[in-house]
C-alpha cells in the first residue's frame, strides 16, 4: 500500500497580513517613542493606552483590505504624533514642567495634516475610508491639544475640542446627521484655525488667551450650525418631497458628515 505524504505549502503572507504588521509596526514604535519622552507615569500609561486602542480600532477598520497607501501611511504617522503628544499633555497635567516638545510635536502633526491629502491625490489612491482615517485623526489632535489649552484658557476650552464628538453622538439620535455634507473651503480653513490657535495656545506664549480661545469657539460653532442647518433643510425636503421612510439603527464606525 503506498502512503501519501502529506503536502506542505508554503504560508503566503497576503496584503492583509502585511496591513496587520504595519499597524502593529506602528503601535511600537509610539510605545517607543512614549517611554523616550519620559512623560511620567500617567503619560506612559496614556501613551501605551492610546497606541493599543489605535492599533484596535484601525486594525478593524482596515480589515480585509489591501495594504496601506501612500497618504495611509502618512495619517499613520500623525496619529503616532498624536499618542506622543496625548501622553505629554497627562505627563503635564500630573506633573507641570516645559511643554516645548507637546507643542513641537503637535505643530508637526498639523503640518503633516495638508501632506496626507496631497499624497493621496498625487498617486490616485484617494478613498472614503482614507478620508474618514485623516478626519478622525484631526479630531483626536484637537481633543487632546484643547485638554492641555484648558489649562491656559479655561475648562470651556475642552467644547473645542468635543465639538465633533457630541455631532457623532447626536448622529445616532437624529441619523439624517450623517448625510454627506457639500464640499466647503470654509469647513476646512475654520478646522485649521481650530488646530493652530490650541497649539500656540497650549505653548503657554499667547496673551488674551481667553480672548482668542473664545473667538476660535465662536468661529467653529458657526460652522457646526451651518452644516447642521443645511442638513436639516435637506432632510426636511426629503421627507416633504418622498414621504417619511424608515432608517437603519446606527452602528459603531457609522460615517458622519464631519
Amino acid at each position: 500500500m503506498t502512503v501519501s505524504r502529506p503536502v506542505f505549502r508554503p504560508v503566503r503572507r497576503g496584503p492583509v497580513a502585511w496591513r496587520a504588521w504595519e499597524l502593529a509596526g506602528a503601535a511600537c514604535v509610539q510605545t517607543g517613542a512614549v517611554a523616550a519622552l519620559r512623560p511620567g507615569a500617567a503619560g506612559l500609561a496614556v501613551g501605551a493606552g492610546f497606541a493599543l486602542a489605535s492599533w484596535g480600532v484601525l486594525g478593524f477598520a482596515f480589515r480585509g483590505r489591501r495594504a496601506l497607501g501612500p497618504a495611509d501611511h502618512v495619517t499613520l504617522a500623525r496619529v503616532v504624533l498624536v499618542g506622543c503628544v496625548a501622553a505629554l499633555v497627562a505627563g503635564h497635567l500630573v506633573h507641570g514642567g516645559p511643554v516645548a516638545v507637546l507643542v513641537a510635536l503637535a505643530s508637526a502633526a498639523l503640518v503633516l495634516d495638508g501632506a496626507d491629502g496631497w499624497v493621496a491625490r498625487r498617486t490616485g489612491t484617494s478613498s472614503d475610508l482614507g478620508a474618514r482615517f485623516d478626519m478622525e485623526a484631526d479630531a483626536l489632535l484637537i481633543l487632546v491639544l484643547s485638554v492641555q489649552a484648558a489649562m491656559a484658557a479655561g475648562m470651556w476650552a475642552l467644547a473645542i475640542g468635543t465639538m465633533r464628538y457630541a455631532f457623532v453622538a447626536a448622529s445616532w439620535a437624529a441619523p439624517w446627521l450623517r448625510s454627506p455634507l457639500r464640499p466647503s473651503f470654509a469647513r476646512k480653513a475654520v478646522a485649521v484655525v481650530q488646530g493652530v490657535v490650541l497649539a500656540a495656545v497650549a505653548s503657554g506664549a499667547v496673551p488674551y488667551a481667553r480672548v482668542v480661545v473664545a473667538a476660535a469657539l465662536a468661529l467653529l460653532a458657526w460652522s457646526f450650525g451651518r452644516d447642521v442647518l443645511w442638513l436639516a433643510v435637506r432632510h426636511h425636503g426629503a421627507r416633504r418631497g418622498r414621504g417619511v421612510h424608515g432608517t437603519r439603527r446606527a452602528r459603531v464606525l457609522d460615517p458622519v458628515a464631519r
